[in-house]
């Protein structure tokens, strides 16, 4: 669905309220912010519709986990998203290699910023995702990073100046103009990274948590087409505004293989790392996104 990007007088006063709410936790400490923002919005967040779904999706996940564990997970998840948010006005102060962060794989982060040749990121919404485009950029690594542009066009200005503020200078916004421009990155052996865990119908159907699910096939397409490597990352919050930040191992691609093959079978092997990640840390995954088609609902007795 495309974006608007007429201003209407609505546009303004929603704007007016973000830049209120970003200025709000941008005046505290980020771990009370943080904090702030989770009981904001773990108190806020059950009483949207957007909650059913995340039940709907954890029951279908977690079928032989209690009912009473789900509301707590689909509680902490909102909370997380509150954290997330209340966080984003102080990212550009923050050092992704200081004390906040542990890191696990950052070798292969260095590797892949002195090889000049372009790898596929790939990540999901994990706790605070916006750490990984920023880590990236600060490390040196070039990188056109694609989002999908808010609905309010002035909401998304705010939202793209802290990224270009936190080092994220490269933007590819998503469509076919979006697509051509990681094409070009790639052919300049600038990187690309997109989030994956989310649904594309226009994609492959794979497997998450036993269901099908359309899964964007693009990231896939182009490490074959390149020949390269699909490049993992995760975040997972340790306690308050300190995080573990993790490369995984790369999915590698043959290039020689039939593309037919080879590209569904890289994407299971996404949607697989997707899981791992869920399950290690179910609260801090985005649940209220509608991933699964309804019908995956209905044969998992959920709806």
């Amino acid at each position: 669905m495309a974006i608007s990007t007429e201003v209407t007088p609505y546009f303004r006063i929603e704007a007016w309220a973000f830049d209120r709410y970003l200025n709000h936790f941008r005046k505290m400490p980020i771990d009370k912010a943080s904090a702030a923002g989770a009981d904001w919005l773990a108190n806020i967040g059950p009483l949207t519709g957007a909650h059913k779904t995340a039940l709907r999706n954890l029951r279908m996940a977690f079928p032989n986990e209690s009912e009473a564990w789900r509301k707590d997970v689909a509680r902490a998840a909102w909370a997380e998203i509150g954290r997330t948010a209340a966080e984003l006005p102080h990212l550009p102060n923050l050092d992704p290699f200081g004390d906040r962060i542990e890191w696990e794989g950052l070798e292969r982060l260095d590797a892949i910023r002195d090889a000049k040749k372009g790898v596929v990121f790939i990540s999901g919404h994990f706790s605070n995702w916006e750490l990984m485009p920023m880590s990236i950029a600060r490390r040196g690594a070039p990188c056109a990073m694609t989002y999908r542009p808010a609905n309010n066009p002035l909401i998304d200005q705010h939202i793209l100046a802290i990224r270009q503020a936190y080092g994220a200078q490269l933007q590819a916004a998503k469509g076919v103009e979006g697509g051509m421009g990681l094409i070009r990155s790639l052919k300049r052996g600038v990187s690309v990274a997109l989030m994956n865990d989310q649904k594309y119908n226009e994609g492959v159907a794979a497997p998450l948590f036993g269901y099908d699910c359309m899964t964007a096939d693009g990231p896939a397409r182009l490490a074959h087409r390149f020949e390269t490597a699909l490049q993992p990352m995760s975040v997972r919050r340790l306690n308050g505004a300190r995080f573990h930040v993790t490369v995984h191992e790369p999915v590698a691609l043959d290039p020689a293989a039939p593309i037919e093959e080879e590209i569904p079978a890289a994407v299971r092997r996404v949607n697989a790392f997707v899981e791992r990640v869920v399950r290690a840390a179910p609260e801090q995954w985005f649940w209220v996104h509608k991933r699964w088609p309804a019908q995956a609902w209905k044969d998992a007795g959920v709806l």
